[in-house]
């Protein structure tokens, strides 16, 4: 089994420091509840003394000891008997079998010495300090009647040397003891979830193993916002670290290659859902409104996005140009101030890969070139069909829409080697819908604090309404 980096292991901490303490207040919690739910045992002790009867010399004192400590082991285990606990139950009028009520005795010879100790368990303190006391009582009397032989005293005595208690507190459960019990093994747990999670986790968080998969530099991150949750584009007065994320991707996509820049450009994802589409849209308006000429091509013939986006016609559109029945220039339509163009998918064809791949798709991306600075193409995900992997050729590159956290890392190394296989440039890689605060974006300056831009949102509201500055 392949360890995990010490480094893996802190990034995860980091992002799931809540999980060990939830599993440390859990155990606590379920040490509480497992006393709660234990029913109270009350302990009573006493301490027996085994002695001789008849020792007058130091040798007789000698053999009187070991006499008595041979003794102390045999009569633990009376004590334990179900014999001395029938005369106990007969003799306090306990309604109790006599092998319920032995369960309930333990006793223990101290090793080296002639002691007994001996405790009786009950879920009545009461009467465990009952049952104890008329246990010495009825063991004295038993070890009288065992030890005497006809015609002389008993060589041993047994004395109740202290004894028996009584505890108002219950012995078991102990409360405090479970809960830090539970709290220990709690947060050992927790944290080996943590490890668990970072070991099973195959997605990507790291733009540096991105690149490694990828074969392509991270050329940009935009953080998670959830005004491009509903609406999909930002506005072009935002100053959002997502609006932000875009006009710097705009830099560093004009600088990929000085020489010869990419003009024609396919955005797509591995698999569905990582926000290539939303991608494409805001990436153009950032180009717009940079000054630049942009069209955006909806070539996702299967699951189309961008009109339903940015609330345009669909009807009529790339599928139209394709097959002739339409112009170029009938079927383009202007979005905001006329620096960006859409060439909607048109109707939905049953065979779009071969349309994608056809020679009426490669004069329709040079045209488009040569009318514009930027063409950004909408293309479908590259694993599960072969859409996106034929449309790549008729383009300068390749952006990828990698989401963080969501996308696995066997699925950007298998769309690299696709793209690869077909000769396809990779540009870049852009580590979408990142978490505000993952520890990715402080490293590229991303991290932001949410209620200074409310406060800063709600300055502007301000602003606009009275004309004035805050405070």
């Amino acid at each position: 089994m392949v360890p995990v980096p010490y480094r893996d292991i802190l990034t995860a901490l980091r992002r799931l420091w809540w999980l060990p303490l939830l599993t440390l207040f859990l155990g606590g919690l379920a040490g509480y509840a497992f006393s709660a739910a234990s029913t109270p045992l009350y302990t009573s002790s006493m301490q027996l003394f085994v002695s001789t009867t008849e020792a007058r010399t130091a040798t007789d004192f000698v053999q009187g000891s070991q006499f008595s400590q041979e003794r102390v082991a045999s009569y633990a285990q009376l004590l334990m008997g179900e014999e001395l606990a029938s005369r106990v139950n007969e003799n306090l009028g306990l309604d109790m079998e006599p092998a319920v009520l032995a369960g309930k005795i333990t006793a223990t010879p101290v090793p080296s010495t002639v002691l007994i100790d001996v405790e009786v368990t009950d879920t009545s303190g009461s009467r465990a300090r009952d049952i104890a006391g008329q246990l010495g009582s009825d063991f004295i009397e038993m070890v009288r009647v065992l030890e005497t032989t006809p015609g002389a005293s008993a060589p041993v005595r047994v004395t109740v040397v202290e004894g028996p208690s009584f505890h108002t507190a219950p012995s078991f459960p102990n409360t405090r003891r479970n809960i830090a019990l539970g709290m220990a093994l709690g947060l050992p747990l927790g944290l080996g979830l943590v490890v668990a999670r970072t070991r099973l986790d195959r997605s990507v968080r790291d733009p540096e193993t991105v690149g490694d998969l990828a074969g392509a530099p991270v050329i940009g991150m935009i953080m998670q916002d959830p005004v491009l949750d509903k609406q999909h584009v930002f506005d072009r007065t935002s100053t959002s670290p997502a609006a932000e994320g875009y006009r710097r991707l705009t830099t560093n996509l004009q600088f990929i290659d000085v020489d010869e820049p990419p003009r024609t450009i396919m955005i797509s994802s591995a698999i569905p859902g990582e926000g290539k589409t939303t991608l494409t849209l805001n990436l153009a308006i950032a180009l717009a409104e940079a000054g630049r000429q942009v069209a955006v091509v909806e070539a996702d013939l299967r699951r189309p996005r961008v009109t339903r986006y940015l609330g345009m016609v669909s009807g009529v559109g790339l599928t139209n140009v394709l097959a002739g029945t339409a112009e170029l220039n009938e079927v383009l339509q202007d979005y905001g101030d006329g620096s960006l163009s859409i060439l909607a998918a048109g109707p939905l064809p049953p065979n779009p890969s071969q349309l994608l791949s056809s020679t009426q798709m490669k004069s329709l991306m040079e045209e488009l070139a040569t009318k514009n600075d930027f063409v950004l193409v909408d293309a479908p995900p590259v694993l599960p069909v072969a859409d996106a992997t034929s449309l790549a050729v008729f383009t300068d590159g390749v952006l990828l829409s990698v989401r963080y956290g969501f996308t696995r890392k066997d699925l950007v190394r298998r769309t690299a080697a696709a793209l690869e296989q077909v000769g396809a440039k990779t540009l870049g890689v852009v580590l979408n819908v990142v978490p505000p605060r993952a520890e990715v974006s402080s490293g590229y300056g991303y991290r932001y604090d949410p209620g200074s831009t409310a406060r800063a949102a709600r300055h502007r509201w301000r602003r606009e309404r009275t004309g004035t500055a805050p405070e």
